[in-house]
């Protein structure tokens, strides 16, 4: 429990602060919560689901999912990804983090290895206890790209996954082609070399949200057994309904029995089946996001900012979360300080990096207008060169 979210533990002294002062005299950049609302052809289609309600609606189903759910997502990957996926590749998931756990449930056996590069979203650890695993970190380049040598020399007889998120949480860093290539080679030569399929997960809970018109890699082209595990939390604005799916590709050697693995703890999990409403809802929205202009409007703001007040960060490329080095070893002493401007944000080392510190500026524009005077306050505090 000692070590469990720091996020969470950040928001939550974040609710004082709000009671204290005020819901809008705090900047909570504390959890990857978006505050834009859904699209409207969500809003159309759940319309029309309650106007015109279908017979059974809310009963049991597969425990994979909808058959009609999976076959237009099925029908999504075959046209984005040019591999032959049928609904069979899939399974509808509560959420990404529910199709991580049913995923690496249906991969481990008891004291297998993930290889996880740091820094890394806090949960992972947990989810892999949960399924008798163990997390092995690897370090990544000052930039946070994939260190492909470090992770090569942490391959090991317990390894069974590779999970790697894109783009990713905390920092915000979408990996290259040239990245996935090198990973699929080298998770093909290292299989080859213990004997045994090591399998790569991709979370791309936040692959629709990318910047520069940058395109993100599709990982089943560079290796065979890859899982991708993915939600509709942040393209659609439904962190609270817990929607996703995992897609196994095509080529996978071992598919039949992993898919019927994947089913089984779909269900001895306890989440039985993903929930039956937004199953409906996102089968007709695979090519449907909120407006991802605005988070990069928000970026280049919150960004911009920081490098003029001095602070040291990698520019990110997706998802809504930046990543800056905090002007001290203390990255805890540091957010309490921004604390005192009443700033919230998480420090790195929940992240596997201490010496970091987490934003997250999936909040209206206004509260990082509001928290720049005071970033630009510690900043002088401690001595950063403004430009």
């Amino acid at each position: 429990m000692e070590d469990s979210s720091w996020v969470r533990r950040m928001f939550e002294e974040g609710e004082e602060l709000k009671r204290q002062h005020g819901e809008g005299n705090v900047f909570d950049f504390s959890l990857g919560n978006p505050e834009m609302e859904p699209p409207s052809s969500l809003k159309r289609e759940l319309k029309a689901l309650a106007d015109h309600p279908i017979t059974g609606m809310h009963r049991y189903m597969p425990n994979s999912g909808y058959s009609q759910t999976r076959s237009a997502i099925a029908t999504f990957l075959k046209e984005e990804t040019g591999l032959p996926f049928e609904e069979k590749h899939l399974v509808m998931t509560v959420g990404a983090a529910g199709g991580l756990n049913v995923a690496l449930k249906a991969l481990l056996d008891e004291g297998e290895e993930v290889i996880v590069p740091s820094p890394y979203f806090a949960e992972f650890k947990f989810y892999i206890d949960n399924a008798g695993g163990r997390m092995r970190l690897v370090e990544t380049h000052a930039d946070f790209s994939l260190n492909l040598n470090a992770l090569e020399k942490a391959i090991g007889k317990k390894t069974k996954v590779v999970l790697i998120n894109t783009p990713n949480n905390p920092t915000g860093v979408v990996y290259g082609g040239d990245a996935f290539e090198r990973l699929g080679t080298l998770l093909k030569e290292k299989s080859q070399e213990i004997g045994k399929t090591i399998h790569l997960i991709t979370d791309e809970a936040y692959r629709r949200i990318i910047y520069d018109q940058i395109k993100l890699p599709i990982a089943f082209h560079y290796y065979p057994h890859t899982l991708r595990v993915t939600s509709h939390s942040k393209d659609l604005a439904l962190p609270g309904e817990r929607i996703g799916y995992v897609a196994v590709s095509p080529q996978c050697e071992d598919l039949d029995e992993l898919m019927s693995a994947l089913v089984f703890a779909n269900r001895t999990l306890g989440f039985v089946n993903a929930p039956a409403l937004m199953q409906r809802l996102v089968a007709s929205l695979q090519r449907n996001s909120v407006d991802i202009r605005e988070y990069e409007d928000k970026r280049d703001l919150l960004y911009d900012s920081l490098v003029s007040f001095g602070y040291e960060v990698v520019k990110p490329k997706g998802a809504f979360y930046i990543f800056p080095k905090a002007p001290i070893e203390d990255d805890l002493a540091f957010v309490k300080d921004l604390q005192s401007r009443r700033i919230l944000t998480v420090p790195g080392r929940g992240f596997g990096k201490p010496g970091y510190f987490r934003i997250a500026y999936c909040v209206e524009k206004k509260v990082i207008e509001g928290a720049l005077p005071g970033f630009r306050e510690i900043a002088l505090k401690y001595g950063l060169k403004q430009s």
